[in-house]
């Protein structure tokens, strides 16, 4: 009984401490965060040109194995949708042509 349970500690361990596993599940939370900030400020109708670009990039990257570098677009799409949201706010009150 101490060494199935031995046994189960490792390998749920081994799962925990996996940097690819950590960083597939981080890469995905990630991303759905940037969809959700780029369906908001789509939602205000102010969603900018290269956010959804971003993401597509960051896909290919992460499917080539380069998780940091996609990390890297898919937190720069997620800013772009922050920024798009506040832009839209900051100019909601303007008058005139925009």
């Amino acid at each position: 009984m101490k060494f199935k349970k031995l046994y189960l500690v490792s390998l749920t361990g081994a799962f925990l401490l996996n940097p690819s596993l950590v960083l597939a599940s981080s890469y995905d939370a990630a991303v759905k965060d940037a969809k959700t900030s780029i369906n908001n400020a789509r939602s205000l109708n102010y969603e900018w040109r290269d956010s959804r670009k971003l993401l597509e990039k960051a896909d290919k990257l992460n499917k080539e194995g380069k998780t940091d570098e996609a990390m890297n677009l898919v937190t720069d799409a997620r800013k772009q949708g922050e920024m798009a949201v506040l832009q839209a706010k900051l100019y909601a009150d303007v008058n005139g042509p925009h």
